[in-house]
């Protein structure tokens, strides 16, 4: 829900030209999409239905597809529009690359092995395959305080702060770290990603950085 309410307030605070609707129509969705999901699981995510898997994943539908649209929109004006105020387009690109990280790590969040609720409730052998594989998920025969950890010694499992990280790193690195994407839908999302971050960190900043000098 925070992360939710994190990404709502970038999108509200972009300029209107980068909207393609009044400013308060997505965050409106994404609040109403929100509102059921936190009825369900007030306090933590224990409950798993149909339409709860639906409305959290057409959450984070919104969230990225109006984000990523968002960064046409900026591309297309920083090419054929000519913006001149390079501090407003400099805050703007960051504040769609924030919201760029938050989409696509609760995008893994989502997706990983059924999901939340299904990674933190089912047993280990009835969880789906894995789209990633992370570093817990090999210590097991690393030294004893590294081993402690893994997934097989302690049932570790990834929560959102390990699926932000995975985000992070590839909106820097433009690839994967230390976590290896293992489903085809993983690949294509990171991909996805790398190449909006790219986008925005080579084409954007770079102009903005310009017209402030």
């Amino acid at each position: 829900m925070a992360a939710t309410l994190v990404a709502v307030l970038l999108y509200v605070a972009l300029p209107q030209r980068l909207l393609v609707a009044p400013r308060y129509v997505v965050p409106a969705l994404e609040l109403l999409l929100l509102v059921p999901l936190v009825a369900i699981n007030p306090r933590r995510l224990t409950r798993q239905n149909a339409t709860f898997r639906f409305l959290s994943l057409a959450l984070v539908l919104v969230i990225a597809a109006s984000n990523l649209t968002a960064l046409g929109i900026l591309i297309h004006e920083l090419i054929h529009a000519g913006v001149k105020d390079g501090r407003a387009l400099l805050v703007a690109a960051l504040q769609v690359w924030l919201t760029n990280i938050i989409a696509f790590g609760l995008a893994y969040w989502e997706l990983d092995r059924g999901g939340p609720v299904a990674r933190t409730q089912l047993p280990r052998g009835e969880l789906p395959l894995a789209d990633f594989r992370f570093s817990q998920d090999e210590n097991d025969d690393a030294v004893e305080e590294v081993a402690d950890g893994a997934s097989i010694s302690a049932d570790w499992v990834p929560n959102l702060v390990d699926y932000l990280y995975v985000s992070v790193t590839n909106s820097t690195a433009f690839s994967p770290t230390d976590t290896m994407p293992l489903s085809a839908r993983a690949k294509l999302l990171m991909s996805v990603q790398s190449v909006a971050a790219l986008l925005t960190s080579l084409l954007v900043i770079a102009r903005a950085v310009s017209i402030l000098h």
